[in-house]
């Protein structure tokens, strides 16, 4: 596996980007991620158009990054991303005999809770293999709600649409391949509210805190309408926690050489405000 740390995501469904469906994907990925010490470095949504995925999963596998791959993968005609999967890569698809074995357990398993024999040689029970069809090399990753697998090959990873299989589903993946990363991402953010102050006039310090500390990015995050602070910059250096502090107190430094009305300071460590 990898020892990027740069993990990535990629949402593919025409029903994101028509509004149908609201992605649920991109928060429940930062918050494992998060969990472990991790960050989300970049996020494409794409619709359900052979020739763009094919064009982001091609710079995916070139870039050699941890890219999840969610939706897709199913067996009806809109569900391009297991081919362009093997499009991008250069290979061929191929039916997975561990994924066919556990497509056709599930197959018995529905036949069963249904009352009915399990006819392998049906049509429809045919084309369900196809599910289980993946890029040559592919490797799978279990599935604990309905057994349908997922798979990856190298560092993309290529789960459902569904929230309920693919989050159990990314979480395996963190765990088995990237348990060493884990805490390589944490990073430290140190703000305070700035009220009566135009971000003009606070550029130059910014630029001078980046400046100076090469290590940590400056943020600063206007609101004309907080209901609890009102018109406000929320300005702030964001990093890894040994690089924050002197950053942070120069910003504060400087901030008091403006007169600057100051209010509370916060801090949020990998995403959690405290």
């Amino acid at each position: 596996m990898s020892a990027s740390n740069e993990f990535g995501l990629v949402i593919v469904g025409d029903e994101i980007l028509s509004g149908k469906r609201l992605d649920k994907h991109m928060p429940k990925c930062i918050e494992l991620l998060t969990a472990r010490g991790l960050q989300l470095a970049w996020a494409e949504y794409v619709g359900d158009s052979p020739e763009r995925i094919t064009a982001i999963l091609r710079r995916a596998f070139a870039a050699g990054h941890p890219v999840f791959c969610c939706g897709g993968i199913g067996a009806t005609p809109d569900d391009h991303t297991r081919q362009c999967a093997a499009r991008a890569l250069g290979v061929p698809l191929a039916l997975h005999p561990e994924a066919a074995v556990l497509i056709r357990e599930r197959m018995q398993d529905v036949a069963r809770e249904q009352g009915v024999p399990y006819e392998p040689d049906r049509a429809d029970n045919q084309h369900r293999l196809n599910m289980g069809v993946f890029p040559e090399g592919a490797r799978i990753i279990p599935n604990p709600y309905n057994k349908i697998p997922g798979f990856s090959v190298g560092d993309l990873h290529f789960l459902p649409g569904f929230p309920v299989m693919a989050w159990p589903m990314m979480e395996w993946v963190l765990e088995q391949h990237y348990r060493p990363l884990f805490g390589q991402g944490a990073y430290v953010e140190k703000s305070v509210i700035v009220h009566g102050a135009m971000e003009a006039t606070l550029t130059p310090l910014m630029e001078a805190v980046e400046r100076d500390h090469p290590a940590i990015r400056v943020f600063s995050l206007p609101s004309v309408d907080h209901p609890q602070w009102g018109r406000h910059i929320d300005l702030g250096v964001k990093g890894a926690p040994g690089a924050v502090e002197p950053a942070y107190a120069q910003l504060l430094s400087g901030l008091r050489a403006l007169s600057v009305p100051l209010g509370p300071e916060l801090v949020r460590a990998n995403g959690a405000i405290s």
